[in-house]
């Protein structure tokens, strides 16, 4: 079985590759190379497949399969939960493989091609397979084709272990979280009434450059510079606009530099000292649905709800099709890669990014004037240092080196976001990066000076006023009165007062899976993964789901 025809080449080299007869089966010489061996490429493929420990639950990445050799024996020793995945960056050596796998016909053999890099391999591999599927991803080197594009074969198999840790720790973060998400997400459903559209939003920025801003220790020296300009103290005057997470809010108005658009997207309570002093700033908010409610009342601006879908679940399914899906944005799991996204959709001119470090120094997590700067201050006293030693070298960090070549210190988890940030956003034309302290993002690296220039060289647009979406309050209360039928028809069956066959009882659990996509063996899992045992008759499973339903009619009604 083949990949997407999407993932198939044509061929345009002339130098084809050369079949060349062996004791039992076929050798391969291209390039200069002997891709099998002359004797025996059956029996040789065959012992390296007997030899390998064959583990549950794992991807095995096969790098230019050519004839297939060893893949029949190894289908044979997989479990049904691991898979194949051949991969073959060349071209012509492609169509060889494409004919030979073809003739396997194993639902858990597949071949795509893999010369466009690791983005269009992790899409397949995700649309196929989705989440949380396998466990661990090995390297099978079955062929000398491999030597061809070493380095390649090395960088798929790595991008793919860093896809799946990540959807390891989305699952864990669902686990955790998942409850709260949900719950702050039907809370928020009032406020669709009262929401603006993004539509309006891009017709107020426009073409108009955005200063796109986290609250990295890089920060500083961009507002700094910008300050002393009178222009960009008022919205109007200012040729740009600036978009910027709430953390670095205290920053800016330290400064006086009023924000275009604030993203807010925690959904805990953490971040609600972000907003400590700012009230009456009257800063337009864009919230996540699933953000703590009392963030919506913290700056007194006008409000927009956006969406992030943290799972796949049929309740965002059903606000679609009722017309209250706000605007939806990937799950990035960051409020500063969140801020970019929005920021690309709302504004069609260049975006510079600042503040998005994705590092940190000895004294310094933020900029000035943030939360977390202030707190540091507040503590240091004769025996209290700025420097915090137990965080600064605490296990897991290390000294890497900045955009600019400047030492500087990370960490595993911000080192996650920076790749995520590099693999969702590296190569879009309109977006920069200024030089300075922070982590290479994979954009273009301006000069201070130069973005300044880019920033300020643009005549002023003039602002139009933002506009509600003017969803109708009768469709927000339809909505919630049809979940809370649904819930007490789920709850009469798991209490024995209704008779219910189990197909549909299935069919009411999965409409509710809001109830139950943070329990820790369902996390993040894609529905297409097989259950050992239909949801309708894992006993454990409907008790589970049970003592979440009357929490949950609590809040819709």
């Amino acid at each position: 079985m083949t990949g997407s025809p999407t993932l198939i080449p044509s061929i345009s080299s002339e130098d084809a590759p050369r079949q060349l007869p062996a004791r039992r089966g076929f050798s391969v010489f291209y390039k200069n190379k002997t891709l099998l061996s002359l004797i025996d490429p059956i029996a040789q493929a065959e012992r390296l497949v007997a030899s390998l420990s064959v583990s549950a639950k794992t991807l095995y990445v096969c790098p230019s399969p050519l004839y297939a050799y060893g893949l029949a024996s190894l289908l044979e020793r997989l479990d049904v939960d691991s898979a194949i995945l051949c991969v073959e960056a060349d071209e012509q050596l492609f169509t060889l493989a494409h004919e030979a796998v073809g003739t396997l016909h194993d639902s858990r053999l597949c071949l795509v091609f893999a010369g466009h890099g690791a983005a269009p391999l992790r899409a397949f591999v995700k649309k196929r397979w989705g989440s949380r599927t396998f466990r661990r991803v090995e390297l099978l080197r079955l062929t000398g084709g491999w030597q061809l594009f070493p380095a390649l074969y090395e960088e798929l198999a790595a991008a793919l272990r860093r896809d799946l840790l990540t959807d390891l720790s989305n699952a864990m973060t669902l686990t955790r979280l998942g409850r709260l998400y949900i719950r702050n997400a039907v809370r928020n459903l009032p406020l669709l009434a009262h929401s603006l559209g993004f539509d309006a939003i891009v017709a107020r920025f426009g073409a108009a450059p955005v200063l796109v801003l986290g609250a990295g220790p890089s920060l500083d020296a961009v507002l700094d510079c910008l300050a002393p300009d009178p222009a960009v103290h008022t919205r109007e005057t200012r040729p740009f606009r600036i978009v910027c997470v709430d953390t670095s809010l205290g920053a800016l108005r330290a400064r006086d530099i009023p924000p275009d658009l604030v993203v807010a997207l925690e959904s805990q309570h953490w971040n609600l000292r972000d907003f400590v002093g700012l009230g009456g700033w009257n800063a337009p908010l864009a919230m996540d649905l699933s953000a703590l409610p009392a963030t919506k009342d913290t700056l007194g601006g006008e409000l927009a709800l956006f969406a992030t879908e943290w799972t796949s679940l049929e309740f965002f399914t059903r606000l679609k099709a009722a017309g209250l899906m706000p605007e939806t944005f990937p799950p990035l799991g960051s409020v500063g890669l969140s801020a970019v996204a929005i920021a690309l959709r709302v504004s069609a001119g260049p975006l510079i990014v600042a503040g998005l470090d994705f590092s940190f120094t000895l004294d310094r997590y933020h900029a000035r004037d943030t939360p977390s700067h202030r707190e540091l201050l507040h503590r240091q006293n004769r025996l209290n240092s700025p420097i915090n030693a137990a965080a600064a070298f605490r296990a897991g960090t290390f000294i890497t080196r900045s955009k600019s070549g400047i030492p500087t210190r990370s960490d595993p988890a911000l080192n996650t976001y920076r790749n995520l940030f590099e693999d969702e956003f590296s190569g879009k034309p309109r977006l920069y990066d200024i030089e300075g302290a922070g982590l290479s993002l994979g954009l273009n690296t301006l000069s201070m000076q130069a973005a300044l220039a880019l920033l300020r060289n643009v005549p002023p647009s003039p602002a139009k006023p933002f506009v509600p979406l003017h969803i109708d309050t009768s469709s927000i209360s339809n909505f919630i009165q049809n979940e809370i039928v649904m819930l007490h028809r789920l709850k009469t069956m798991l209490c024995g007062d209704m008779a219910a066959s189990p197909e549909e009882l299935e069919t009411l659990l999965l409409a509710c899976d809001y109830l139950w996509a943070h329990f820790p063996d369902r996390a993040g899992k894609a529905s297409a993964v097989p259950l050992a045992v239909p949801l309708a008759m894992d006993i454990s499973f409907l008790k589970r789901v049970r003592v979440e339903i009357d929490p949950m009619l609590r809040l819709f009604s």
